[in-house]
């Protein structure tokens, strides 16, 4: 039973309060060591080194961050990184990251990172690995260009598709509901003109709406530390989900736009169709299986609206729906993440992620349930 006044919780409280006020902190937040194999204009691809030279026994995972969240939700913090777990499981893993959002960027559509960026970046990772194909692991937006890049490119060599907590019907987001008439009371035109003129949505705005997601947590979180003050590796998560928070990046003007009118007023994301470049990418062309994860706690995509996804990918030769606890970054890399998400995903990526045979364009299949 928990006794606050117990010497063992009194003393591992004292520890955790010298710990914070001198400043050494509580989270090892040092990042999974790995190394650069391509750098470009807004992709840099890395790989996770593992801690032992044992050969990967499956194809290659290769990471896919939204455009304005900090990379780290995929190496947290040592005790919660995905990167960790999957390089302890055998599995060569790579992240690819676009870098810096600034200015010079307003003008990158949506189109340059499903044409180009995600692209260049599979191919990277084919050239590193000496393999024939590679598996996506995309987290929020990560996830919807993941497969909008699959569905534009039938030829990319990805073997697999795993979304985390992607939006598929973005107008039953109850949180887009209530922010749009608030930030763009012009039906898009205010939201046009703000974009035009500065560029980028800014890292601080991004910092602010990520944090609406879990308002209540921020509100509670002096009560909660106080009743875990005894509990290192929870305020050891809170460290480090603020430290992935204060790290938000700018999202590119332009792929903003594209967003809202797109997948919000028109609604073509939910209708699986959509018009970007010049032409339609249409999501039943993806053939590979897909892995999705929802939360009902989750306020920026609630479960019902990932799953969506089930019923555009009728060309999928497999779709799991798979609902998890965690919040929108709980679910990725909450400490309930490691014995539910993680667990799943490593079904997955066994399950598909042998070498051989890979999915032809006629080899299509209907999504299961």
């Amino acid at each position: 039973m928990f006794n606050p006044l117990s010497p063992q919780h009194v003393g591992d409280a004292a520890a955790n309060v010298y710990d914070i006020l001198t400043g050494r902190g509580l989270a090892d937040l040092r990042p999974t060591p790995r190394v650069i194999v391509a750098e470009e204009r807004q992709r840099t691809v890395y790989r996770y080194l593992p801690a032992d030279a044992r050969p990967a026994s499956e194809l290659p995972t290769l990471f896919v961050p939204p455009l304005a969240a900090s990379t780290d939700c995929f190496d947290l913090h040592r005790r919660v990184s995905l990167a960790g777990h999957l390089l302890a499981e055998g599995h060569a893993t790579y992240l690819l990251d676009y870098g810096e959002i600034g200015f010079s960027e307003r003008d990158l559509g949506l189109e340059h990172w499903i044409d180009e960026v995600l692209p260049a970046a599979v191919q990277d990772v084919i050239d590193d690995a000496g393999v024939p194909a590679v598996q996506l692991v995309g987290w929020s937006l990560g996830g919807i260009l993941a497969l909008l890049a699959v569905a534009a490119h039938q030829e990319l060599a990805v073997q697999t598709v795993t979304v985390v907590g992607s939006p598929f019907d973005v107008r039953n987001i109850p949180l887009a509901k209530w922010l749009t008439p608030v930030l763009d009371p012009g039906d898009g035109v205010v939201g046009t003109a703000i974009y035009r003129t500065m560029g980028t949505v800014p890292a601080p705005i991004v910092k602010r709406v990520f944090q609406l997601t879990s308002w209540d947590r921020y509100v509670t979180k002096p009560v909660a530390m106080a009743v875990k003050l005894h509990d290192r590796e929870a305020l050891a998560q809170m460290e480090a989900v603020d430290h992935f928070i204060d790290n938000m990046i700018g999202y590119p003007g332009r792929s903003v736009a594209q967003l809202y009118h797109r997948a919000l007023r028109y609604g073509e994301l939910a209708e699986g169709r959509i018009t970007l470049g010049g032409r339609v990418i249409d999501l039943a062309e993806v053939r590979q299986p897909v892995l999705a994860f929802g939360s009902d706690a989750d306020v920026l995509a609630p479960a019902p609206v990932v799953f969506h996804v089930a019923d555009l990918l009728t060309g999928s030769q497999e779709v799991r729906l798979r609902k998890v606890p965690g919040g929108h970054l709980g679910m990725l890399a909450g400490r309930s993440a490691v014995g539910t998400t993680w667990v799943e995903l490593d079904r997955f990526l066994r399950d598909f992620g042998t070498p051989p045979a890979r999915l032809s364009p006629g080899d299509a299949v209907p999504a299961s349930d």
